[in-house]
């Protein structure tokens, strides 16, 4: 990988060893992964809520079993984006984190976390939390490789597949990888909001 834009300075250079996967399509569901911690009082802040780092640290996680289920090989952390934080976990609260992974490109995962918080006194369950992470697949010389292909089953996997490339072109673009005019399907979503009412 080769940093680009801003005057970033190299720090690594990694080589593809497998650019191409031989390996049979995936589902959505051979990714899954559903994690349940309780909030103790060494987790929370002054406020008695789940601290944000802590809760990143166990989305990450379950957004590396994810990808390890798909992937078969270690897979470590490329980026975090959109994390929505909607409501605070309280302790003694059951966080439930689960993850999927959306859809697989050359040796990145795109995994969707969904977490709730459940009362088990007051028999309630709410959604806190959203994030997409991407990780990448490495061989044993900690060098990208190639990953199976996702297989969406339903509509909603087949909504959150094609959504997955949209927010990765998005990335690239934000990320001075690649240009606006290359996000092919990104392009015509920005035009359309540009447009507006036209």
């Amino acid at each position: 990988m080769t940093p680009r834009g801003h005057g970033s300075p190299v720090l690594f250079r990694i080589t593809m060893t497998n650019t191409t996967s031989t390996a049979a399509a995936k589902t959505v569901a051979n990714s899954r992964c559903t994690m349940t911690e309780i909030v103790l009082p060494n987790d929370t802040n002054g406020l008695g809520n789940l601290m944000g780092g802590r809760l990143l640290h166990l989305m990450d996680k379950a957004a590396a079993i994810s990808t390890q289920r798909h992937a078969n090989r270690v897979c470590v952390t490329a980026a975090v984006d959109t994390v929505e934080f909607n409501s605070p976990i309280r302790q003694g609260e059951i966080i439930i984190i689960e993850s999927q992974v959306n859809r697989a490109f050359r040796s990145s995962m795109e995994v969707e976390l969904n977490v709730w918080a459940e009362d088990p006194q007051a028999q309630t369950r709410r959604k806190c939390n959203r994030a997409y992470y991407t990780f990448v697949a490495v061989d044993e010389n900690i060098q990208p490789t190639a990953v199976p292909p996702i297989q969406p089953e339903t509509k909603l996997e087949m909504d959150r597949y094609e959504s997955a490339s949209k927010r990765r072109e998005l990335r690239l673009v934000m990320s001075g990888r690649i240009e606006l005019r290359d996000a092919t399907t990104l392009r015509e979503d920005v035009l359309a909001v540009i447009r507006g009412g036209e």
